[in-house]
């Protein structure tokens, strides 16, 4: 049994008031607060709107994360608070991207496009290289692109990946090389240099 005068090192006082704001937010959203459901959908749009454009493409990523923000929304009262909120948002976005994909009956995501204003991707990779890596992601089965995309993406942990997509750590590993295997492939075989 552990000495209850040790403070845990992973619970700070700021976790403790982030968690109380979090729960919260959470509880304003629940009631129906739309001021509280947009600071949820700030603070989370970005990724999962990022999340979205590498599992369904950039030209459904909108359409999908409307939908996944209404299952967020309509399953907030679900959230247990075993993991964290984004976590779980994660789980629930990446859920209904695949869902998305499945009520397409698309086995492939089209090319993906970038805007033209910038030769250069956020990454810093040339324009025809960042539309080669997009088709080649697109080859994936949604599953790898799904765990590829959460890990090198949204740079989550094995355990947060396993959660999300509710499988076990070690197939995350296998799906990850898997899905990297698969991916170098489909690049050298578009002449990735």
């Amino acid at each position: 049994m552990s000495d209850p005068s040790k403070t845990n090192e992973r619970t700070s006082p700021e976790a403790a008031v982030d968690s109380t704001k979090t729960a919260a937010l959470i509880r304003e959203c629940i009631d129906g607060n739309h001021d509280a459901m947009g600071r949820l959908y700030d603070r989370c749009s970005g990724r999962v709107y990022a999340l979205m454009v590498r599992i369904v493409g950039r030209q459904d990523a909108d359409d999908a994360m409307q939908l996944a923000f209404m299952q967020i929304f309509r399953k907030l009262d679900c959230f247990s608070g075993g993991s964290s909120l984004e976590t779980w948002i994660y789980r629930v976005a990446t859920n209904e991207a695949l869902q998305f994909l499945r009520r397409r009956k698309r086995d492939n995501v089209n090319t993906l496009s970038l805007e033209p204003e910038s030769k250069l991707s956020q990454s810093g990779l040339r324009l025809e290289d960042a539309e080669m890596l997009e088709a080649g992601l697109a080859k994936l089965e949604p599953e790898l692109r799904a765990v590829l995309t959460l890990k090198e993406v949204q740079e989550l942990s094995y355990a947060e990946i396993a959660e999300i997509m509710n499988i076990p750590e070690g197939t995350v590993g296998s799906r990850l090389n898997r899905a990297r295997r698969e991916l170098k492939d489909e690049l050298e075989r578009l002449g990735w240099s």
